[in-house]
C-alpha cells in the first residue's frame, strides 16, 4: 500500500526539514513517498543548503518529489524564466532588499533546477499542488469559497487536492451537488459542462519551515483515503519531539 508524506513551505528551514524527515522514520506504515509542494526556498542564504540536501538525500531516505511554489516562482520571475509581474510580489510584500537577496542568495545552477520543476503533480484523483490548479499565487483556505474550492478541483478532473499556499492544516469536503457552468465560444455557441461535487475533498497540507521550532505536515493513504495531520517540534541544539 502506498502512504505518502506531503510538505510544504520548508522556506529554507533545514533543521525543521532534518525534523520532519526523522520523525518520517519511525512511521508505521512505512510512507513510500515523499512530496514538497513548494516554498522549499526563501530568499535567505541557506536557501541553496536545502536545495542541495534535497537533491541529494542520503542512503535510505526517500527522493522527493518537488513542485514549484511562491518563492520559486519569484526566483523564475527574476531571471525571466516567467514574465514579469508589477508591482513585483517580492518588492511589495519583503521589500526591495529581500528582492536583492533573493537574486544574491540563489546560484545560478540551483536557478535551472527550479526552472524544471512541475508545477503540480496529479497522482491517482489527487492534485497535488502548492496554491491551487490556477496558480501558486493562489492561497486555499477553510474561509475560502465553496464555488472556489470546486472550481479548482473540477477543473484539474481530481476528486482530492492537496495545497500548501496557505500554511494551515485543514480538511474541506464538498458535500454533495452539482456545478454547472456555460462557455461560450468565439463562434457564439455555448457549451454547457455539469460537475458533481460528490466526494470532492481539499487538504491543507501545513508548513514546514515558516514556524519557529513547529513543523506541520500531512500522512495520506491514496488506498484507504486517511488524512493525517503530523506536528512535529524541534530546536536546532535539542533534537526533536513529535505529535
Amino acid at each position: 500500500m502506498s502512504y505518502w508524506a506531503i510538505l510544504s513551505g520548508v522556506e529554507a528551514n533545514l533543521p525543521a526539514y532534518e525534523a520532519v524527515l526523522e520523525d518520517l522514520k519511525h512511521q508505521v506504515p512505512k510512507v513510500t513517498e515523499l512530496f514538497i509542494l513548494g516554498d522549499l526556498i526563501n530568499a535567505s542564504k541557506d536557501s541553496d543548503k536545502i536545495i542541495h540536501r534535497v537533491r541529494n538525500p542520503r542512503i535510505g531516505e526517500l527522493i522527493p518529489q518537488v513542485c514549484k511554489g511562491w518563492w520559486e516562482e519569484q526566483v523564475m520571475m527574476q531571471h525571466g524564466f516567467i514574465p514579469d509581474v508589477e508591482p513585483n510580489p517580492v518588492v511589495e510584500k519583503y521589500g526591495v532588499a529581500t528582492a536583492k537577496a533573493l537574486w544574491d542568495n540563489i546560484p545560478k545552477e540551483s536557478v535551472e533546477w527550479i526552472s524544471n520543476l512541475h508545477f503540480a503533480f496529479m497522482e491517482f484523483d489527487c492534485l497535488l499542488v502548492h496554491g491551487s490548479s490556477l496558480s501558486v499565487m493562489e492561497e486555499l483556505t477553510p474561509e475560502s469559497s465553496p464555488l472556489i474550492f470546486l472550481d479548482r478541483i473540477a477543473r484539474s478532473n481530481a476528486n482530492r487536492l492537496f495545497c500548501g499556499r496557505s500554511g494551515q492544516t485543514f480538511r474541506y469536503q464538498i458535500k454533495d451537488g452539482s456545478l454547472a457552468s456555460t462557455v461560450v465560444t468565439l463562434d457564439g455557441e455555448q457549451e454547457l459542462k455539469t460537475y458533481s461535487t460528490s466526494d470532492r475533498l481539499a487538504i491543507g497540507v501545513g508548513n514546514v519551515g515558516g514556524n519557529p521550532n513547529k513543523a506541520t505536515y500531512t500522512i495520506y493513504s491514496p488506498n484507504t483515503d486517511v488524512v493525517q495531520f503530523r506536528t512535529v517540534r524541534y530546536s536546532k541544539s535539542k533534537g526533536f519531539g513529535k505529535s
